[in-house]
């Protein structure tokens, strides 16, 4: 990359949560009251962890990403734990944990929207988010920040074929093209193997089910790390 900001105008795809804003966190809270209240006496907590972990790898193949799955994960968990048979209030007791997430406050990450407003200005912006779409449009109309996106793709999933749809939808150059978020998963790696370039930013807390050795790039893309979201000003 240049040491100045590029000046031929880029198209950025960019990841939202903990891209834009903290996510992960609330359901790491989430998961330390859950694992808090089940108190399993033959299970240390990072064995519980490692079945919950289990459990939501299985419920994400039949119900996808999002608020509704985790719940269904800390009550199946729990049936799979507890040697009683799961009561009402108890269902609803460890439901509670998924739902505090949803009234947690929007925490934009350092400089996110300062820096959107100057890429706005330079380049074409696409916010491109995974997940379940009542649930990430409330996200994305909360953040404030759509004004600054020419456009927003929320996806089942983010694999090669969802990046190829893209690709056709806005008519994407691959070399003017950059995928910017912190999921080696989702983000980097499969936008490089449709031959975009990608920016990426990792956070401490990314969820385990994103985690992936960041691929190489071909000799014709570029890969871009960068310690924080702000310092995209000093490339694009």
């Amino acid at each position: 990359m240049p040491a100045t900001p590029l000046t031929s105008p880029q198209t950025l795809l960019i990841d939202a949560d903990d891209t834009l804003w903290e996510n992960n966190i609330y359901f790491e809270r989430a998961i330390a009251q859950f694992i808090s209240f089940v108190d399993h006496k033959d299970h240390s907590p990072d064995q519980v962890r490692e079945i919950l972990f289990d459990v939501e790898r299985e419920s994400i193949r039949t119900h996808g990403y999002g608020l509704r799955s985790f719940s269904k994960s800390l009550v199946e968990t729990f049936e799979r734990l507890s040697v009683e048979p799961i009561t009402p209030a108890l269902h609803q007791t460890i439901q509670g944990f998924a739902n505090l997430i949803a009234e947690q406050p929007m925490e934009l990450l350092p400089e996110v929207a300062t820096t959107l407003e100057y890429l706005s200005g330079r380049h074409r912006l696409i916010l491109m988010t995974k997940g379940a779409f009542p649930e990430q449009s409330r996200k994305i109309a909360r953040s404030g920040l759509g004004k600054y996106f020419a456009a927003a793709e929320i996806v089942a999933e983010k694999d090669p074929d969802a990046y190829h749809a893209m690709k056709a939808k806005y008519n994407l150059i691959p070399e003017t093209t950059w995928m910017i978020g912190n999921s080696p998963k989702s983000d980097i790696n499969p936008s490089l193997a449709i031959g975009l370039n990608a920016v990426f930013i990792p956070h401490d807390n990314t969820w385990f089910l994103e985690h992936e050795e960041v691929a190489q790039p071909l000799a014709n893309q570029q890969l871009l790390v960068l310690e924080k979201f702000s310092l995209l000003r000093s490339h694009f």
